[in-house]
């Protein structure tokens, strides 16, 4: 992947490539933004420039036998670890790594640079089971790192989320990121520091990719998607600076719906104080499966977000259209000062504990108490 085909990002693509040219390519960075920002892409990106034997002073050449396969993502100095977990055609007996995935995480990061963390877990068939990176792929690195570059100058380890990397993994590669072979450089793709081991972090470099800005997208949505200027101002408006958001609102409709559903029926039914309606529905929400339920409580806090920016007459920052707009216009006198920082620290509680896989009937059932509480508070 070049630089110009990043979307945005400007000026970290000019300082990327003018690290290279100084000579002052630092052997662990940290690519960290949020998802849909491009930080994987950027990574890639910079991963090809890197190792292209023609390169501008602001791009890779596109052409050149290095960048053909870096392109393919099958460049023998080009190496991933990514979070994965048993499957059917893996057994936990063969401690599954990266390696056993290789095929599929090439076709799902061709498709889509700005891949997220749900999508794989969908192209790997795991949805009910957290990805990780274990000491076994810890282990596989080091294996791999050991040996000279086949072919290139640098070899090339993108570490994709490393929040996903338990303190047994994390400690067996921290002598290898602090003091790796030469010409050997590490780009770990994050998007939460919070979950990654200080002693990881502190032997990194951090770049914080920003959000992506609304014209970047609405132009790529224009030249990529073939929308009008109309529909690609819209979702660019509605995407809060993720590129992924952006296909996710042009591609998936109906779930997006599915989630507006759930939302205006939790609210209703909490505010009325029909619990009971509420815990005989739960059953809906728990055979979604883990990913989606976390997907649906971070929708739910972008609509109480957008409802109390209407309760507090910031419309122009509202990011609503349509059927959704409507409610939370209706529904924002209820989300104010008195309960909105109580309902956002409840949901994000929600997640964690799904995100940790506990248990999503008594997770949710404690949720919508707190919110029936909270919303006639």
């Amino acid at each position: 992947m070049q630089f110009q085909s990043v979307i945005g990002q400007e000026e970290l693509k000019k300082k990327l490539a003018q690290t290279v040219g100084e000579g002052r390519v630092s052997h662990a960075q940290l690519f960290w933004g949020m998802e849909g920002s491009g930080n994987l892409a950027l990574a890639l990106a910079y991963a090809q420039y890197l190792n292209c034997t023609n390169r501008s002073a602001l791009d890779a050449c596109g052409v050149c036998p290095s960048c053909n396969k870096m392109q393919k993502l099958i460049h023998p100095d080009l190496h991933f670890a990514v979070p994965v977990n048993v499957t059917k055609n893996v057994p936990s007996d063969k401690k599954p790594i990266t390696d056993h995935f290789l095929n599929q995480w090439r076709q799902a990061l061709l498709a889509n640079p700005y891949l997220t963390e749900n999508q794989w877990y969908e192209q790997l068939d795991i949805e009910n089971k957290q990805g990780r990176i274990s000491v076994h792929e810890a282990n596989r690195i080091i294996e791999r790192l050991s040996f000279k570059a086949f072919e290139s100058e640098y070899k090339v380890l993108i570490l994709w989320l490393p929040e996903r990397m338990g303190a047994e993994a994390a400690n067996r590669l921290l002598k290898l990121i602090e003091e790796p072979p030469d010409k050997t450089v590490f780009l770990l793709v994050c998007e939460d520091t919070t979950r990654i081991i200080k002693t990881i972090l502190s032997r990194t470099m951090p770049l914080r990719i920003p959000p992506i800005s609304e014209t970047a997208i609405r132009q790529a949505l224009i030249q990529e998607q073939n929308l009008s200027e109309a529909q690609a101002a819209d979702i660019a408006r509605l995407s809060v600076g993720s590129y992924n958001k952006a296909l996710e609102l042009l591609q998936s409709k109906n779930e997006q719906s599915a989630y507006f559903e759930w939302f205006t029926y939790i609210m209703r039914m909490a505010y009325a104080g029909r619990f009971l309606d509420l815990l005989n529905w739960i059953e809906t929400i728990t055979k979604a499966g883990r990913e989606k339920q976390k997907q649906f409580l971070l929708y739910a806090e972008q609509m109480l977000r957008e409802c109390y920016m209407f309760n507090c007459g910031a419309d122009k920052a509202v990011y609503l259209m349509g059927e959704e707009e409507i409610f939370a216009r209706k529904f924002s006198p209820f989300v104010n000062e008195r309960n909105v920082e109580e309902l956002f620290k409840q949901l994000n509680l929600a997640l964690g504990h799904i995100g940790q896989n506990g248990n999503a009937s008594m997770v949710f059932t404690d949720l919508f108490l707190q919110i029936g509480r909270l919303l006639r508070k």
